[in-house]
């Protein structure tokens, strides 16, 4: 599986946009409380990753917490 480096060292997010979307919204569910405090802890900018994912044709919902 390929994966892409974010900011943060030894931190890595897959590649292909829907094992990214579901590794982001296991996290979101499991461990944040919001996107900004996930790209915070992972230092991934926010703006990047909504791209990514919205590129695969999928939209943050802040009032549920994910992307879908």
């Amino acid at each position: 599986m390929e994966s892409r480096e974010t900011n943060a060292p030894g931190t890595t997010l897959p590649e292909d946009p829907f094992m990214l979307l579901s590794v982001v919204n296991t996290m979101l569910r499991d461990r944040y409380d919001s996107l900004d405090e996930l790209c915070s802890s992972l230092g991934i900018r926010r703006d990047t990753l909504m791209a990514r994912l919205h590129e695969a044709g999928f939209a943050y919902s802040e009032q549920g917490n994910r992307f879908w």
